[in-house]
C-alpha cells in the first residue's frame, strides 16, 4: 500500500448551493405538538428549501416551542428572499401546534415579502368509524 496515491480534486470542498431565482412561491408550515418544519416551494410544489427546528439547533422538548419555530421560519425566508429574490408568497398552514404564531410572527419581522394569502389546510377529521360505548358502573 506505500505506492497507491490518493488523488483529491480541487473540488472536494463546501460549494454554495445554487437557488433558482423565483419571485412568487409556496410557504407550508406544518407544526405538530413535537416539531415545525417550514419549507419553501415554488408555485409547482417542487422544493427549494426546507427547515426545522432540529435544524436550526433546538433538540428534545425545545423543538416544540414558538420561539424555535420562529427561527426555524426566518432561516428558510431568508434563504428564499436573500438567496431566490421572493416578492410575493403564499402561505399553507397545517397543524395546531404552538409554532404557528412563532412562524407568522418570523414572516411579519423580516419584511420585504407581501403575504398574498394564508389557507389552512389542517385535516379534519369527519365520519369515521362508531365510537366506543361508555362505561357501565
Amino acid at each position: 500500500m506505500a505506492g497507491v496515491k490518493k488523488s483529491w480534486s480541487a473540488s472536494t470542498g463546501n460549494k454554495k448551493k445554487k437557488y433558482p431565482k423565483i419571485a412568487t412561491g409556496l410557504i407550508h408550515l406544518q407544526t405538530t405538538s413535537n416539531n415545525s418544519i417550514v419549507t419553501f416551494t415554488d408555485n409547482n410544489g417542487n422544493v427549494i428549501a426546507t427547515a426545522g427546528t432540529g435544524r436550526v439547533g433546538f433538540k428534545g422538548s425545545k423543538e416544540s416551542s414558538a420561539y424555535a419555530a420562529e427561527m426555524a421560519a426566518k432561516h428558510v425566508i431568508g434563504i428564499a428572499k436573500n438567496e431566490c429574490g421572493l416578492k410575493e408568497v403564499g402561505v399553507l398552514c397545517k397543524g395546531v401546534g404552538l409554532g404557528r404564531d412563532g412562524m407568522f410572527k418570523a414572516i411579519n419581522e423580516l419584511g420585504g415579502i407581501d403575504i398574498t394569502w394564508i389557507k389552512d389546510v389542517t385535516p379534519l377529521r369527519f365520519g369515521g368509524t362508531k365510537g366506543k360505548r361508555p362505561k357501565r358502573n
